[in-house]
């Protein structure tokens, strides 16, 4: 079901709309699955999904004749348990988080991060942490992981 979900993405309505970032909000779309389906899943699978997925994105946006710069992004939202991605009509360095994140090219350990998480959306009692302040460590926590796909067409 998972993979299913990924690829109809390709054909869902895709909003590119620079001069009303808010309404791109509509591009964001997030994957749940329960851990019996998430055994099931191979990384590599799940990859090939969001890369195909992305280049029939980016000949979408070919197709609508979008001038300027498109991403397609993915992130594993470990708090909700769930994988998330979006398309925005800006560069991966200005991509909408409100945390701190990281671009990479590595697809691949955002979906293995997903599907070893036995327990979505929750923390097992026992693994629960205290959040020390920044002040305290000096450290800060570890930024976001985000993969970028470019969707402006090629020979732009």
């Amino acid at each position: 079901m998972l993979l299913k979900d990924i690829r109809a993405l390709a054909t869902e309505t895709m909003v590119l709309s620079p001069e009303d970032q808010p309404a791109e909000d509509a591009n964001t779309n997030w994957f749940g699955a329960p851990p019996h389906e998430r055994m099931g899943l191979s990384a590599d699978e799940v990859v090939t999904a969001f890369e195909e997925t992305a280049t029939s994105l980016r000949d979408r946006v070919a197709g609508l004749g979008h001038r300027g710069t498109a991403t397609f992004y993915v992130w594993h939202d470990a708090v909700a348990g769930q994988l998330r991605c979006s398309a925005r009509t800006c560069k991966p360095s200005d991509l909408p988080f409100t945390t701190d994140y990281q671009i990479t090219d590595d697809l691949r350990a955002i979906v293995v991060e997903f599907l070893e998480d036995r327990a979505p959306g929750s923390i097992v009692w026992g693994e629960l942490e205290p959040v020390p302040y920044p002040d305290d460590t000096g450290n800060e926590p570890p930024a976001l992981a985000v993969w970028a796909f470019d969707l402006t067409p090629f020979g732009r």
